[in-house]
């Protein structure tokens, strides 16, 4: 896993990104109730995407072991949770200790690592993290992901909604770049029509000729399969399974820290096993992260 790293006198810090908790990670899981196979790997990788964006920098000290801060304002508030409306049941007094666990958006989870309270742990609001000390009394480095990261990204997950030639489609995707201007993606959709219900699975190159515009526009070319499964109660819609290829266009536009907005149209082809090949449109938007 590749670690930002911090020079600071008297210290060297190591950034890299949580592992989603595995009780959230169940939590998820257990909430929805699924029915079909299909449907389950959507909500599975769907719960991973939401881990991975939950979870964020973890600080190491050089040895391996958890980054400790020093306190200075007149007391670190412990939240029980990561936001306001949890409450404070612990606070570390100025010149005291904290340990860097995880980060999760504005909010970082810290243990006292020694005295009375050792191994309690809590979670911090960003202000005050920003206002603690690491090595040589030097402030501890917070830089907000910004669009230098947007341009430079190597991975990027979400998920988009999209008008499937009139059927309501949801469709979880990653990417990897390999360039500023190049990357491939993998996708998984379920569009769910009057007539049948269809997994589409999908492979594509995208191109971004402007990668440093903060709303980038992009070309994509790929190919795919689609498995369609008829409703019982429909006599002329098959069973199948086709090959696909598709076309599109679309814009990102950064919004900010690691999210980002995706609009795109698509034009898919599909490779019946009937001399007429159908052509379906597609409109899709959607949220995305990249790290």
């Amino acid at each position: 896993m590749n670690a930002d790293r911090f020079h600071v006198p008297g210290s060297a810090l190591k950034i890299r990104h949580a592992a989603p908790d595995k009780r959230e990670w169940g939590r998820c899981v257990a909430q929805v109730q699924w029915r079909g196979p299909m449907s389950r790997i959507l909500v599975l990788w769907a719960c991973a995407l939401l881990g991975l964006a939950a979870g964020g920098p973890l600080g190491w000290a050089q040895d391996g072991s958890p980054l400790e801060v020093e306190v200075t304002d007149p007391y670190l508030e412990l939240h029980t949770g990561p936001g306001r409306v949890y409450p404070v049941f612990h606070v570390v007094e100025r010149g005291g200790r904290v340990q860097i666990l995880k980060r999760r958006t504005d909010w970082f989870k810290v243990r006292v690592p020694a005295g009375r309270f050792a191994g309690r742990e809590g979670w911090v609001d960003r202000k005050q993290m920003a206002r603690t000390l690491v090595g040589a009394g030097m402030p501890l480095p917070l830089r907000e992901p910004g669009r230098e990261d947007f341009q430079s990204r190597h991975w990027e997950m979400g998920v988009v909604g999209s008008d499937f030639e009139g059927a309501s489609a949801i469709a979880f995707y990653g990417a990897r770049s390999f360039s500023a201007n190049l990357s491939v993606e993998l996708s998984l959709a379920q569009v769910l029509g009057e007539f049948s219900d269809s997994l589409l699975a999908g492979a594509g190159v995208v191109m971004q000729p402007f990668p440093h515009w903060r709303a980038s526009p992009f070309f994509t070319l790929g190919t795919g399969v689609i498995d369609t499964n008829a409703r019982k109660t429909v006599v002329e819609v098959r069973d199948s399974t086709d090959q696909v290829s598709h076309v599109g266009v679309g814009w990102r536009v950064h919004l900010g820290r690691r999210f980002l907005f995706r609009g795109e149209y698509r034009n898919y082809v599909i490779f019946t096993s009937r001399d007429d090949n159908k052509e379906i449109d597609e409109w899709r938007t959607g949220f995305a992260f990249f790290l």
